[in-house]
């Protein structure tokens, strides 16, 4: 093994000598992995902070109004966004999308209500945005227009208005490494082991499958690997073969370390993974028509202030441009002189080649 030097003359194992996961190279891996606490607790906070942000815009449109408002709480967010994350697949289905575009669009939807509450922005019209984006990214395109046509009461400036905000809530990390990869990853595995009926292994990818659609409703995705969520799931429709996959990757061990793991997984995927009630998600919807905040709501007072503010402070920056460029006009550098000296520096060695 070779090392190193720090500049604190301590050595170190050179880079070549340690191969790192692709995976955790990943944005994924650095910025979207959390303990069950620490999701409990961003719900919690962001719940928090929201109530009273929309509470002071109640009180800012309608001074007194907010003494009656039934504010969601994190728990309640959640199961609503949890209802639209189940109506993607519907949506990919009539659109025949392919699995990666649905599986992307899921992630999308619920990294967005990591850092947004549902009493801004409703989780349908995120959900429609998210889908579209991730038809983008996954390399599976459509056409606005026609996206737009094929969803009731949806026009292409609806999916447009929300993309910048989604994009920039997901911090511009569109790369999502999904379980049902990984999964197909285990099943090539398996058909190599000796002694193992296809047919058996066929029916054990099919209910496993199942099962990682399952583990989209949960936030697996954000505590544990893909690999993981793979594994627990392929043990989960079948454990002698998953624990025949886990000893040929593990051969110097009798009980390989990573079938320990699989246990709380497998845990969330049967607590969580099945739709929310549709009358429970229905009254969360119906009192959130009456939390919503007023400053996204057009025709309100709060919401034709905050239009006017960005209004006038669009102008200000519009008047503070054309008086800059006046100014540089009337000393004659109109381009500023940094690229009026990058100009001549330009022309000098233009000579110079002459």
């Amino acid at each position: 093994m070779t090392a190193s030097l720090t500049p604190d003359s301590q050595p170190v194992a050179s880079s070549s000598s340690q191969r790192q996961p692709l995976y955790e190279a990943s944005t994924q891996y650095r910025y979207w992995r959390f303990s069950p606490e620490q999701l409990a607790h961003m719900r919690s906070t962001l719940n928090v902070d929201a109530v009273s942000a929309i509470r002071d815009a109640f009180e800012a449109d309608s001074p007194g109004s907010s003494s009656n408002v039934s504010f969601l709480t994190a728990e309640e967010e959640h199961l609503l966004v949890k209802l639209y994350v189940g109506k993607i697949s519907q949506l990919c289905g009539h659109f025949r999308f392919p699995e990666e575009v649905e599986a992307t669009a899921v992630t999308y939807l619920k990294r967005f209500y990591l850092k947004n509450t549902v009493m801004d922005w409703h989780p349908k019209n995120v959900m429609l945005t998210a889908l579209f984006l991730a038809t983008k990214t996954t390399n599976h395109p459509i056409a606005l227009e026609s996206y737009a046509s094929h969803i009731p009461k949806t026009s292409p400036s609806d999916v447009l208005d929300l993309e910048f905000l989604v994009a920039q809530s997901l911090g511009f990390d569109f790369a999502v490494w999904h379980p049902h990869k990984a999964l197909w990853g285990i099943w090539l595995d398996v058909q190599t082991l000796p002694g193992i009926s296809i047919e058996d292994l066929s029916k054990a990818y099919e209910a496993a499958h199942g099962h990682v659609r399952a583990a989209r409703l949960t936030d697996a995705e954000f505590i544990y690997t893909p690999s993981q969520i793979a594994l627990a799931c392929f043990s989960l429709a079948s454990p002698t073969l998953a624990s025949a996959w886990a000893r040929a990757k593990f051969p110097s061990s009798a009980h390989p370390p990573v079938l320990d793991l699989l246990g709380p997984i497998k845990e969330i995927i049967i607590r969580d993974g099945s739709p929310p009630d549709v009358e429970a998600v229905r009254e969360v919807d119906r009192r959130l028509r009456l939390c919503k905040n007023p400053e996204k709501i057009p025709g309100t007072n709060v919401y034709i202030k905050k239009q006017q503010e960005q209004e006038r402070k669009a102008e200000e920056k519009r008047l503070r441009k054309a008086e800059a460029a006046r100014i540089a006009m009337e000393e004659g550098d109109p381009f500023g002189s940094e690229l009026v000296k990058k100009a001549v520096e330009d022309l000098d060695d233009d000579d110079d080649d002459d």
